[in-house]
């Protein structure tokens, strides 16, 4: 696990709509929405404490918010 302890810089889209291989799941457990996978660079602490900067991907829809951040690449 991971805390984000900045702000998401950099901030891209990288897939919407039905690009998004995992749509039907988010509508599943979050509900319907513009669904879109997203990336951005921010300072994260680890669960042993080290804070480091990384690459975070994760989806968001209007209305639900960001949802399942991961690290993609620490920096």
């Amino acid at each position: 696990m991971f805390e984000i302890v900045s702000a998401i810089t950099a901030v891209e889209t990288i897939a919407e709509g039905s690009g998004i291989r995992e749509r039907p799941r988010l509508e599943k457990i979050y509900g319907k929405g513009n669904w879109k996978k997203k990336k951005g660079l921010a300072d994260i602490r680890l669960s042993h404490g080290e804070t480091v900067h990384a690459e975070i991907h994760w989806y968001e829809a209007h209305g639900i918010g960001k949802v399942e951040h991961k690290i993609k690449r620490l920096l």
